[in-house]
């Protein structure tokens, strides 16, 4: 059993996509990161760096796991599902979980904030940031030909990168153009797993999330 920390952004259904996926039992606990709940003592006690999500192990002694790539990682390896055993398989997938982690996620949220979120229009910052997550898209996309997934098998890889891709618009930067990317956007998109993982933690204020980026980018 599992209880996940989580809100209703990217990296968030990241953690929740994979738990759907790999149908084990987890309680939602939604954290309102609008009014904070994520800097609270504690929460910090289970996630150092105070973000969501958040997983924690009941089943081993309450181990908390932050940041969502190792969670992704974790439950991976725990349940022996959605990463390769063998070691050059696994480096693959390992690699373009990394692509995801350190490039895809941190430019478009950066995009994000320049798009969205800046108290002043700064066409420099915009015009970065989208040209980089458009060049992090063709990557993707060149390397989507003739693959239905980034490692040829439905992976974590699949699962870090597409709540980030599916929301492009967001960050006003467009996939047209890169016919492998969208096929690969609407096959996962089918999956009923992806479905429900998006569909969690449930309704939440919009508003909530909003006054949150504000927060980010004036302090």
């Amino acid at each position: 059993m599992y209880t996940l920390y989580t809100a209703p952004t990217p990296n968030g259904h990241k953690a929740s996509i994979m738990l759907e996926e790999l149908g084990v039992p987890y309680r939602v606990q939604p954290v309102n990161i609008g009014t904070g709940e994520q800097k609270r003592p504690e929460y910090v006690t289970l996630n150092p760096n105070g973000r969501i999500p958040t997983l924690v192990d009941h089943g081993n002694a309450d181990f908390a796991i932050f940041e969502s790539g190792a969670i992704l990682l974790y439950l991976a390896e725990k349940h022996g599902r959605l990463i390769p055993m063998d070691a050059r398989g696994r480096s693959t997938v390992v690699q373009w979980l990394m692509f995801q982690m350190s490039g895809v996620g941190p430019m478009q949220g950066q995009a994000n904030v320049f798009f969205r979120y800046w108290p002043e229009k700064y066409q420099p910052g915009i015009d970065r940031y989208q040209k980089e997550t458009r060049r992090l898209y063709e990557i993707l996309d060149r390397r989507l030909e003739g693959r239905d997934y980034l490692c040829d098998d439905y992976s974590i890889a699949d699962i870090a990168t597409y709540p980030w891709v599916k929301i492009h618009s967001w960050a006003g930067v467009e996939v047209e153009g890169l016919p492998h990317l969208q096929a690969w956007m609407q096959r996962l998109r089918e999956r009923p797993a992806v479905q429900r993982g998006l569909a969690v933690p449930g309704k939440v204020d919009p508003e909530a999330i909003v006054k949150s980026a504000q927060n980010i980018v004036t302090r």
